[in-house]
């Protein structure tokens, strides 16, 4: 697809793969907003960046918030590229079904997790879907893509990540079923499924390179969210990837 001009919709765009993804896009010549809740560090990615990137605070679980992002980037250029990367409160935090203690997980935290992790990526990937059917079309009746955030988990989970998995599943279960929904109208849909990442929310990352690194097959180390944008971008060039998810993880299974 032809980014010539054209403008990029980054959810989660001040997190650790949401932020790399906004460099690779603004050094490929595109302009980016950045839809995120965390105003300090967008401001100065933001800031950092320079006039092709905007931050909008955008509340994932708010039709006219994300609606509002979404006419803004469309505002710098054509919309052609949406990448949901967004987490949520507590990050996915690992719970089990029932605890040691015999209590049932609180639905209330189960329902979190899913409202942030995928009913907020559907609510993104429909609306900005409606917006971008109003492109121009490009060769091969290109309009857009969205790129949607999977995991490893929802393939094969740990213990303790049954509403996570739950989540991730069903963006996985979404992509190819949206991607034929999306084909009349030239936009396209595909998932990255990370596995391990060293990303902002681990403390010492040295300390969990060498923790979880070794359990990766090739290469022994953990994923970089710079290897997350690469693909990103990647997808959006490429017009024949489409309906899949690619899972990013070294040759991780989980349990194997």
């Amino acid at each position: 697809m032809d980014l010539t001009g054209a403008s990029a919709l980054v959810v989660g765009g001040a997190g650790g793969f949401g932020e790399q993804t906004v460099r690779k896009y603004v050094a490929e010549g595109l302009k980016v907003v950045i839809a995120d809740v965390a105003e300090e560090k967008a401001n100065a990615i933001a800031a950092e960046l320079g006039d092709g990137v905007v931050f909008v605070h955008t509340d994932v679980t708010s039709d006219a918030s994300v609606d509002a992002a979404i006419a803004k980037a469309q505002s710098l250029g054509p919309l052609r590229v949406t990448v949901i990367v967004n987490g949520g409160p507590g990050g996915g935090a690992a719970q089990r079904i029932v605890s040691r203690d015999g209590k049932p997980m609180p639905m209330e935290a189960f329902l979190q997790t899913t409202e942030y992790y995928y009913t907020a990526t559907y609510r993104v990937l429909s609306r900005a879907a409606a917006s971008m059917q109003g492109n121009e079309p490009l060769e091969d009746n290109q309009r857009g893509v969205v790129i949607m955030t999977a995991s490893i988990a929802g393939f094969e989970a740990s213990p303790g990540q049954t509403s996570y998995a739950m989540a991730k599943g069903g963006v996985i279960a979404l992509t190819l079923a949206a991607a034929r929904d999306l084909a009349p109208a030239g936009i396209r849909v595909m998932g990255i499924a990370p596995g391990t990442f060293l990303t902002p929310a681990f403390p010492d990352p040295v300390k969990a390179d060498e923790m979880y690194g070794k359990i990766v097959p090739n290469p022994k180390r953990m994923g970089r969210p710079a290897e997350y944008a690469k693909l990103a971008y990647q997808i959006a060039e490429n017009d024949y990837l489409n309906g899949y998810v690619i899972r990013l993880d070294g040759a991780l299974r989980f349990g194997a």
